[in-house]
């Protein structure tokens, strides 16, 4: 009697009763041989990206982070192949979007346009539903943009050094603007007064607009300020700038010091905007983005568009990424829990 051996759809039908096993293995194999496909008979996984990418951008439409994923943006499309189109989800000081990308399928088709305050500050801030370390993964830095400390042109210092000296003998009688309280600007003027030995008065707007707005008009005495807005209002002789918060000069103001000069060593603060995307990312397409990335923002016709922002092209390796992060989220919790803020 015939025996049937089943695989699948298949049928295979066993003629009489095999006597030998060296004889019923040939047999198997070379059954196998002839019904099972060989690995170019597969179909070939589609190569990365074979799909339009979502690129979650933190703010409004209008903002620095918006701008830099408009300049961006077409650049990534063109070198990949498939579109990249971005959605603005504003909302929670930046964490709607970051938990969108860190909840998202880890495929490289949602990615996460990360801005540092949200990274290194928010976790000090807010309480999330997520883990910003454990669940989005680095991909690379992108940007880099230093402050500018700007005075009223009625203050009557023109160093850091003659600055620190009137508040030392005027304790919390300069004020300082921001665009709300734990925003960039906030934590670098806290920072400042820290390292100063100062006291300085913290007056929130909504924005940094009109925190520069109130600057102008006279309200408030001191600013951390983004470069690309100040720099004409400097030049105009409508605000005094003292220096600017990197480690390096700026590109904008190379004749300005840096803070780091001004008697505040290893002094850097700024902002900076990076990739990251969902936690267990295969590595091949972090590697893909990351290359894909790095491209975009050493070329020079991005860099100069970039620079007009006053945005400075910064890469990094996901692990000098992540260190980054690291360092910054230590720093500013413990500023943070200094100056008692809390999120409003």
């Amino acid at each position: 009697m015939n025996r049937d051996w089943r695989s699948g759809d298949a049928t295979v039908a066993w003629p009489g009763r095999l006597r030998s096993n060296s004889f019923a293995l040939s047999l198997v194999v070379s059954w196998l041989a002839v019904t099972i496909p060989g690995p170019a008979s597969f179909a070939a996984e589609p190569a990365y990206p074979a799909r339009p990418v979502r690129l979650l951008i933190p703010f409004a439409p209008g903002g620095g982070s918006d701008a830099l994923a408009r300049i961006i943006a077409p650049r990534l499309t063109e070198t990949l192949g498939q579109t990249w189109v971005a959605d603005n989800r504003g909302g929670a000081g930046g964490n709607l979007a970051a938990e969108i990308v860190a909840k998202a399928a880890p495929d490289g088709y949602t990615v996460f346009l990360g801005f540092a305050t949200i990274l290194t500050v928010n976790p000090a801030l807010y309480r999330l539903s997520f883990d910003m370390g454990r669940d989005l993964a680095p991909v690379t830095l992108l940007a880099t943009a230093q402050y500018i400390l700007v005075l009223h042109p009625g203050v009557p210092a023109n160093s850091v050094k003659d600055f620190i000296a009137l508040a030392r003998q005027k304790p919390g009688a300069f004020n300082f603007s921001s665009g709300g309280t734990g925003t960039p600007l906030h934590l670098a003027a806290e920072l400042f007064s820290k390292r100063a030995g100062i006291r300085m008065v913290h007056v929130p707007y909504k924005g940094g607009g009109p925190a520069a707005a109130a600057l102008l008009a006279g309200e408030v005495q001191v600013l951390f300020a983004s470069i690309a807005s100040s720099v004409p209002q400097v030049k105009a002789g409508k605000l005094k700038a003292l220096a600017t918060t990197g480690l390096k000069r700026s590109k904008v103001v190379p004749d300005l010091p840096t803070l780091d000069e001004s008697g505040f060593p290893g002094f850097d603060v700024g902002t900076w905007y990076a990739f990251l995307v969902p936690a267990r990312t295969p590595a091949a397409i972090v590697n893909r983005l990351r290359g894909a990335a790095i491209d975009t923002v050493q070329a020079p016709d991005v860099q100069k568009i970039m620079a007009a922002q006053g945005l400075e092209a910064g890469t990094s390796t996901p692990q000098e990424l992540a260190a980054r992060i690291k360092r910054e989220s230590a720093t500013w919790a413990g500023v943070i829990k200094e100056a008692g803020i809390k999120a409003e």
